[in-house]
């Protein structure tokens, strides 16, 4: 088994039906919703929303202060029209704006935004990193 890998990313929300608002408004579809958790299939790898209380105590530490904001959540895009349409898409859906999409020094363009818990994410476009057809991404060998 390849142990560098990530399979499942789980976000503690303070509101589940919010957060599954949020995220509906971006286009996102659970592959399976529960009461108190909701799945996401994405590129070999699902996204999770779980109450914050509920994720505190499923990680054995109940009442525990979850925080966010910590790490950031990023998806490319092969364009940065691509990347302005997704950031237009994410505040129409109720996102904090935290940069918006400009030219960066690594030959980039990115902007930033938080979901409704906190929870920031990246849009990039990065000439350096080509997209497959499916979006996902797998670094260049090193010259």
């Amino acid at each position: 088994m390849t142990p560098q890998r990530v399979t499942l990313i789980t976000l503690g929300v303070a509101d589940l039906d919010r957060a599954r608002a949020f995220y509906a408004a971006l286009g996102w579809t659970p592959a399976e919703a529960l009461d108190k958790v909701a799945f996401y299939q994405m590129n070999g790898l699902v996204l999770g929303l779980f109450g914050l209380s509920d994720l505190a105590a499923d990680q054995g530490r109940p009442g525990a202060a979850l925080g966010t904001g910590a790490m950031t959540l990023a998806q490319n895009f092969a364009t940065e029209a691509e990347v302005d349409a997704a950031y237009a898409a994410a505040l129409a859906a109720g996102a904090t704006p935290l940069k918006a999409p400009q030219k960066v020094f690594w030959g980039g363009y990115s902007g930033y935004f938080a979901d409704p818990d906190g929870h920031v994410w990246e849009l990039a476009m990065n000439p350096f990193w080509p997209l497959a057809p499916d979006g996902s991404l797998t670094l260049p060998e090193a010259p």
